[in-house]
């Protein structure tokens, strides 16, 4: 039988279970053998990360041609205008690649949201707002290089959710085993 874990990533923790480096890691915090992460998360983003045993799964999840929606909440500096979230949404030419349309919204501020430690920087003068953006890719620091282009830097990323699968009732650093309807869910 197959094992398929929900973790909540915390911003500092690296998406894997050795480091060289001394930074913490997925062993410092889940205690389960064979599992591995289905794709990455940055160091310093935060959010949810599924773990498992299954190869086929971890493909499903972690593959671009499968199309695996992942909605991020993104904490940004300034405050988007309708031409900004435009451009997100059409897709954005970052150099290397041009992004897929995507879905993205202005949102409230996420009811419940833990603090982060360290916390952002914080500028009287500037603004922040939040962004929730649905992408179906998930290049090297792709939402935080989306939204820097359409001139709204990222300071907080949080993963919310991988397909159905959400960080809902799952503080940061906890984990818990995913039930047989919610691997039925996605």
């Amino acid at each position: 039988m197959s094992r398929t874990l929900l973790f909540n990533k915390p911003y500092g923790v690296l998406t894997q279970f050795t480091s060289g480096e001394g930074k913490p890691t997925l062993a410092d915090y889940i205690p389960v053998p064979g599992v591995y992460a289905a794709g990455r998360l940055d160091f310093d983003s935060e959010g949810l990360v599924i773990l498992t045993d299954d190869g086929a799964l971890q493909s499903r999840i972690s593959h671009p041609r499968h199309k695996l929606a992942k909605t991020y909440w993104a904490q940004v500096e300034g405050i988007p205008d309708e031409q900004a979230l435009a451009a997100l949404r059409r897709g954005l030419d970052l150099g290397d690649f041009r992004t897929r349309p995507c879905r993205a919204r202005l949102m409230p501020e996420p009811a419940g949201l833990w603090p982060r430690d360290p916390p952002i920087r914080f500028r009287k003068t500037v603004p922040t707002a939040w962004l929730e953006i649905e992408i179906a890719e998930g290049k090297n620091r792709q939402v935080r290089r989306m939204t820097a282009k359409a001139g709204h830097p990222t300071l907080r990323l949080i993963r919310w959710a991988i397909g159905n699968w959400t960080l809902e009732d799952l503080p940061p650093g906890a984990w818990r085993h995913m039930t047989k309807e919610e691997l039925r869910g996605n």
